[in-house]
């Protein structure tokens, strides 16, 4: 298995067709910085051709799942950009990786602890099914931040609690424990953190006693069935992508300039 600085890949010895993917910075909560957005992105898409495994299991080491944008300073950075183009890119990282764990062609569970904060919360939220510690805290901060909620979560939030719940929990950045969670529809089992392990192993088995194919064309047609319900009007956006457009280099120059 490739290796990454942000992740660990753990293939279970006894059953080879399961694999545990790691966020790996549990001195920051696995806090999110680009090069964990990207690598993240890099391991679901390459499972898109991975064939021998059944099941992934997405978790985080230490005491938390992910405690959302690493604020501080990056120790890990990526290359320099090479032109406006590739920081574009560079922006839709985080997105991007929400979008490669919905996606991937085997069933991923989520087993969270601690916090799922922000980008956490969404990478929490993109897993089939979620089982969490009935203390963690999910929490999107983006509002309290100052910032709209980006990463495609909204609609992923509506699709799996409702549009009342993710309102609440969007727009008034609600706390919400891993009790309340599974009440609400976020995650599938809360269970006290020492019983988090063996619940996640219950899951696993049940996904494994599924026939696969069948399991596969299943997730893939919920898949089609999710982009149908999380269609919107994304004009929404447009009068702030004008206004970023504006502030490009050379950008009023060019508006101003007569025919």
């Amino acid at each position: 298995m490739a290796t990454y600085r942000t992740l660990e890949l753990e293939r279970d010895p006894d059953r080879p067709e399961v694999l545990r993917v790691w966020l790996n910075r549990p001195q920051r909560r696995n806090a999110v910085n680009n090069r964990m957005m990207q690598e993240v992105g890099d391991v679901f898409l390459s499972l898109q051709q991975d064939f021998a495994t059944k099941v992934v299991v997405l978790g985080g080491r230490g005491l938390s799942f992910c405690a959302g944008a690493d604020r501080k300073a990056d120790d890990q950075p990526l290359e320099p950009v090479a032109n406006e183009r590739e920081q574009r890119f560079r922006n839709h990282l985080g997105r991007r990786a929400a979008r490669a764990i919905e996606e991937c062609e085997i069933p991923v569970v989520g087993r969270i602890q601690g916090h799922a904060s922000g980008g956490g919360c969404v990478w929490a939220t993109s897993c089939d099914f979620r089982i969490s510690t009935d203390d963690a805290v999910f929490w999107y901060p983006e509002v309290e931040l100052g910032v709209p909620l980006t990463w495609a979560a909204t609609p992923r939030l509506v699709q799996e609690i409702g549009m009342a719940r993710a309102r609440q929990m969007v727009m008034l950045c609600e706390r919400v424990d891993g009790r309340l969670a599974e009440q609400w529809g976020l995650v599938h089992e809360a269970v006290p953190a020492a019983q988090l392990d063996e619940a996640v192993e219950r899951w696993v088995e049940r996904i494994l006693a599924m026939p696969d194919t069948a399991l596969h064309m299943t997730k893939t047609q919920f898949r089609g069935y999710g982009r149908t319900l999380a269609m919107g009007d994304v004009s929404e956006a447009d009068g702030d992508q004008i206004e970023l457009a504006r502030g490009l280099p050379g950008a009023r120059e060019r508006f101003n300039a007569p025919f």
